[in-house]
């Protein structure tokens, strides 16, 4: 996962490590090196030439200056952050939340004294993770305490658009919630297109979950209307919507969903995508959002994404945190999501 923006960062943290060396080396010279006098010099000349050979110009100009301080300008990160705003938004990272995390690395770096140890490197990559997760840990909260705690049936609606998984994601949020102790019903609201009951029927025998659904073409919130009502006369304890695959664009397809959230009240809207649509998964998170308020977000085909940047900019952008991310096709494959976790996967 992620090669493509692991080698990215990889490559600015060399740089930036290689802007402190010489920054060190430059203080050290300026202040001058401890040289050794003539006369131990003649005394033990094999050892003196020995040492030279040892200590290379970097390494010395770290152990000389072992403990001491150096400050680094913006002039001295210019073009290696250039460099990496480049890289962020080819790896999918939204304009807007590169640019947070150019200025929070600043921030961290920018003025600020820094104690030369060992590798220098660490200085860059704790400011470069720290900004990752100031921009993905917007508005976080916990799916699991959130069922646990809300009044019962909680009803979760599904939206996005075709082709991004969300009918096998609502089977694998349906097996973690079953394994999690919890009683479930699906709602097969997308009646717009032809199969989808049939495939989210498949799943619910395979779980052993309820599935409410109505004859294709019919109202699909009447469908989740009739499964909230199941759901509280028989006491289950979460309703997962369905709902058809539509883009923003298409006026009538909102119009429904928005009737669907009028007659059925939903508890969570959950907007999924695919994490391989990079950015074009972002703006139309953003722009659902601004039909429909979604609480949520998951991301699908984690595993075959080489960016990483629709996870990093989706919860900047909507406000609103991912929960799961997609990594397999079984229904255990459903990660739930950890921003230290994945910063993890990117170093």
């Amino acid at each position: 996962m992620f090669a493509k923006l692991k080698e990215k960062l990889g490559s600015f943290k060399k740089k930036i490590g290689e802007t402190i060396d010489r920054k060190a080396e430059t203080k050290s010279s300026a202040e001058g090196v401890p040289q050794e006098t003539s006369e131990e010099t003649e005394r033990e000349p094999a050892k003196a030439t020995e040492k030279k050979k040892k200590i290379g110009i970097v390494t010395k100009a770290k152990t000389l200056i072992l403990e001491r301080e150096i400050v680094l300008d913006e002039k001295d990160l210019e073009e290696p952050l250039w460099d990496l705003e480049m890289a962020l938004l080819e790896s999918d990272v939204a304009l807007p939340v590169a640019e947070s995390i150019i200025g929070a690395i600043k921030e961290e770096l920018v003025g600020v004294h820094r104690k030369i140890k060992a590798d220098t490197t660490d200085i860059v990559e704790t400011a470069l993770r720290n900004a990752l997760l100031s921009v993905m840990t917007k508005e976080m909260f916990d799916f699991d305490e959130f069922i646990a705690d809300a009044p019962k049936p909680v009803n979760i609606t599904f939206v996005g658009v075709n082709g991004t998984g969300k009918t096998t994601t609502i089977a694998k949020v349906a097996a973690r919630l079953r394994d999690n102790g919890h009683s479930v019903v699906i709602a097969s609201g997308d009646t717009f297109r032809a199969g989808a009951t049939e495939q989210i029927e498949k799943h619910a025998e395979r779980l052993g979950v309820k599935l409410i659904k109505h004859q294709y073409g019919g109202d699909p919130a009447a469908v989740v209307y009739d499964a909230v009502q199941h759901a509280t006369a028989q006491h289950r304890d979460v309703v997962l919507a369905d709902t058809a695959g539509r883009l923003h664009t298409n006026v009538n397809l909102m119009d429904q969903l928005k009737k669907m959230c009028r007659v059925a009240p939903p508890d969570l809207v959950i907007f999924v995508d695919e994490a391989v649509a990079g950015n074009d998964a972002v703006e139309r998170a953003r722009e659902f959002n601004e039909a429909v308020p979604i609480g949520g977000n998951i991301l699908t085909k984690v595993d075959m994404d080489s960016k990483g940047g629709t996870a990093i900019s989706i919860a900047h952008v909507t406000g609103k945190p991912v929960l799961f991310l997609g990594i397999g096709q079984s229904y255990g494959d459903l990660k739930k999501f950890d921003a230290e976790w994945y910063v993890d996967q990117l170093f």
